[in-house]
């Protein structure tokens, strides 16, 4: 007689899927979490001024649709996005030079949202996406869940070089470019127009979906504005642009929008339906009031005036808070100013010795799709007043400067 193995009385669960646990999480949000107390100045988070939020207007919007609309407001909505807040949107596009319609565009919980849209939407597991280095994270870590093979465009100071871009696309057969052309992330530089329209050219000759991000694109203090890629020729039927009122208005909101080619659009609120149905309906129509009745470029031109004295506070105060022989930027806007510091300095080692002087930046390793520059780092300039990124610029240099004097004695 056979007697049956006892059944385990507490079988493991099934392990969670291999993007799962190939993906890490955000270094940036790993930062923000230790850095949370008060005392800490923190030039590592992309968080934008909250004094600066026109809470007012953003109040008043809110309770005009609660008052006037409650039953629309308080509802399900559409998938593509509520029809007025996609005129407006439709509006400020054209507006800007890129002729659309509110039936080219659709409303996305956040631009991240998008991001995940257009991987679901493209990608297959093992397909390669070309980004840019270093690039911002939050896209690698969309394009990793997809199982994407992530490979860096090589470029300089001013962004992608059009012509490695080429060799790359001949080489690799890649999906798509993901690209911050403006005031980009983490970097702050700007692709010149010249580069646009290469980058468009190639896109054209060789086959090649272009995801557009222009989150930072509106806050510009110095130089005069540059087209966008998706207005260059070539690029009109392969280039999804992506917008947020998360840096402009507010990101708690969490409103972004994509505006891409009809066959795309489609696939991407199909993903949507699959993802949450529908971004927020009261979200959306206070937003579309908000535009109604504010002039939101008067209220950005006014965040980009202080956003301005911020940067150009910092930028005066880094020769000496950073190490001899130490090499920046000067963003035209934005919030990103992004520092190579001189070998053997390793900015991620750095980091809890700087920490522990109440002041934070993100390393540049985390940004880079290929080999780290670990020299590298991330400071955002807009949080923080004058006076505070004084102060955070003097207790950087404090923490640094341990190390520089160990270095140079070595």
């Amino acid at each position: 007689m056979t007697v049956a193995e006892p059944l385990p009385t507490h079988a493991p669960v099934p392990p969670l899927a291999a993007r799962a646990r190939a993906v890490g999480g955000s270094p940036v949000r790993d930062i923000l979490a230790v850095t949370a107390r008060p005392e800490v100045i923190n030039f590592a988070g992309g968080l934008p001024a909250p004094e600066l939020f026109d809470a007012k207007g953003v109040a008043a919007a809110f309770e005009a649709v609660l008052a006037e609309a409650p039953a629309r407001a308080l509802q399900y909505s559409t998938t593509e996005g509520e029809p007025a807040l996609r005129d407006a949107l439709a509006a400020r596009t054209t507006a800007r030079g890129l002729p659309t319609g509110p039936d080219d565009l659709l409303v996305t919980t956040g631009s991240q949202q998008a991001l995940s849209l257009l991987a679901t939407a493209l990608l297959e597991p093992g397909d390669t996406v070309l980004v840019e280095n270093p690039c911002y994270l939050a896209a690698l870590q969309a394009f990793g869940f997809a199982g994407a093979r992530i490979v860096a465009v090589p470029g300089d100071e001013h962004g992608v070089d059009p012509e490695a871009l080429e060799d790359l696309v001949v080489r690799e057969r890649p999906q798509l470019l993901y690209t911050v052309p403006t005031f980009q992330n983490p970097t702050g530089r700007t692709l010149p127009a010249e580069r646009r329209a290469a980058v468009a050219a190639v896109a054209a000759r060789r086959g090649l979906w272009i995801v557009e991000d222009d989150p930072y694109g509106e806050l510009r203090y110095d130089g005069a504005r540059v087209p966008w890629i998706a207005a260059q020729p070539g690029a009109e039927d392969r280039t999804v642009l992506l917008g947020s009122f998360s840096k402009v208005m507010a990101p708690g909101l969490r409103l972004g929008w994509l505006r891409a080619p009809a066959e795309l659009r489609r696939a991407c609120a199909v993903a949507k339906q699959a993802a949450d149905l529908h971004t927020p309906t009261v979200n959306q129509l206070a937003a579309a009031r908000y535009l109604a009745d504010n002039d939101l470029d008067a209220h950005v031109a006014r965040v980009a005036a202080v956003y301005r004295e911020r940067r150009d506070a910092m930028l005066a105060g880094l020769a000496g808070a950073l190490p001899e022989g130490s090499v920046w930027n000067r963003p035209e806007g934005g919030m990103f100013l992004w520092a190579r510091l001189p070998e053997p300095y390793d900015t991620t080692a750095l980091l809890p010795q700087v920490v522990r002087q109440n002041v934070a930046y993100v390393p540049g390793a985390p940004f880079h799709a290929g080999p780290p520059d670990r020299t590298t780092l991330r400071l955002c300039f807009v949080t923080q007043t004058p006076q505070e990124i004084e102060e955070g610029l003097r207790r950087l240099g404090e923490g640094l400067s341990p190390t520089r004097s160990a270095t140079s004695a070595g």
